[in-house]
């Protein structure tokens, strides 16, 4: 004979029977886990600082906030529990919500994982007190549930405040870069500068044109590049210009600018003088840009080029830093320096840089000239028989003699 069938009703009675059963026993569970709420949380906090080195390291003012959170992730899965895991806990607010925006900078998000797996350790760790009698299996599953919960809204949470950071920092930092430009210079600066993390004293200025990357996209690259050459930076997109400001400038700029050059798009890159802080890097903006606009007039300039390279384009541009600089710095040193030197400067010059030609017609030896001619470079740096150099002292002699002439002429 056959095995008699089992009635529909009698399977779907089985099944009622059985989930009553269930929730019989997740409501005494519920009732076991809201009792030891309290001493879960104290038991928590305790493998913290037990387990966590960074933990005890921590004030005892954020060793409570980190409490508070541990608690509260407690309650929150008791109530996450108690209403059969029917609603979406809401993470954010219920645990991390507990705590200062704060403790978002003190504690990052690795170390949020670290006291997640703490917690979880210790309720596993009482499954079997927790649980009423055959609900272990369901409290384990339910905590594992509710662990990638936890896991993926600490991620989230991290993530919106990284976003928000990093989009206040974004134009925290462009209002830098802009008051630099327009040299608007106060205590604010740098404590501006601080906030995004600038430690530096010597400060670069780099100037060039925009890549055709969106802004964001091109700031994330210099930042990259920065971390890699261990240096502060300071960036901004302003239409056709891309400024950078590199901090921790040792002797070199030049060294300074190599990482950040491949950045820029095409066209020239121009670098402004090192000076010594923050306050100075109006200065070094504006050569930078100044030497952008002329640079035009130098088209085998290399890349990048130092704006003090570019003093004579930049003169004749219009740039009054260079020209009171050719003036002072090289004019008036060698017209203090006597009227030989100069006549010799002014004849060498204009007989092509011909030391016989110059020397016959200041009635002089070849040495005499020769030597003339080294004072000059001792005097103002640059050498008369290079090419550039050249072109520069004839630009400084011509601006000197405009200074010098008569108030009224």
């Amino acid at each position: 004979m056959g095995t008699e069938p089992v009635a529909p009703a009698r399977r779907t009675g089985g099944r009622l029977l059985g989930v009553k059963k269930e929730l019989d026993i997740r409501e005494q569970t519920t009732e076991r886990l809201e009792h030891a709420m309290g001493a879960l949380g104290t038991a928590a906090t305790a493998s913290m600082e037990e387990r966590l080195p960074w933990f005890r390291a921590m004030s005892a003012e954020y060793r409570s906030w980190v409490g508070l959170v541990a608690q509260a992730g407690i309650a929150g899965f008791v109530e996450w529990f108690k209403h059969e895991e029917k609603i979406r806990p809401a993470i954010a607010g219920e645990v991390f919500g507990t705590a200062p925006r704060e403790l978002m900078r003190a504690v990052r998000l690795q170390q949020t994982v670290e006291i997640v797996r703490v917690v979880i350790d210790v309720v596993e760790a009482q499954v079997n007190e927790l649980a009423a009698p055959g609900g272990e299996t369901q409290l384990r599953e339910a905590i594992l549930r509710y662990t990638r919960e936890v896991a993926f809204g600490a991620a989230q949470v991290y993530a919106r405040a990284a976003e928000t950071r990093g989009a206040w920092d974004a134009r925290l930092e462009a209002l830098i870069v802009d008051a630099l430009l327009r040299g608007e210079v106060d205590e604010s600066l740098h404590s501006w500068a601080a906030a995004l993390g600038w430690a530096s004293t010597s400060v670069a200025v780099l100037a060039g044109n925009t890549p055709e990357d969106e802004p964001e996209a091109i700031i994330d690259d210099i930042r990259i590049a920065s971390r890699r050459a261990r240096v502060d930076v300071l960036a901004g997109v302003q239409g056709s210009r891309l400024i950078v400001i590199v901090g921790g400038v040792e002797d070199d700029p030049l060294t300074a600018a190599k990482p950040f050059t491949s950045k820029f798009g095409p066209g020239a890159v121009v670098i402004g003088p090192r000076v010594e802080d923050l306050y100075s890097a109006t200065m070094s903006a504006r050569a930078a840009l100044a030497g952008l606009r002329a640079v035009a007039a130098w088209p085998d300039a290399p890349r990048p080029v130092l704006a003090g390279d570019l003093l004579a384009e930049r003169a004749l541009d219009g740039d009054p830093d260079a020209r009171a600089f050719l003036v002072e710095e090289v004019y008036e040193p060698l017209q203090a320096a006597g009227a030989p030197l100069l006549d010799t400067l002014t004849t060498y010059l204009e007989q092509g840089s011909s030391l016989e030609a110059t020397a016959r017609l200041l009635f002089v030896h070849p040495n005499t000239v020769r030597y003339r001619l080294r004072r000059v470079t001792e005097l103002t740096g640059y050498v008369p028989a290079d090419g550039r150099a050249a072109f520069t002292l004839r630009i400084a002699l011509v601006l000197g003699r405009f200074a010098a002439r008569p108030a009224s002429l």
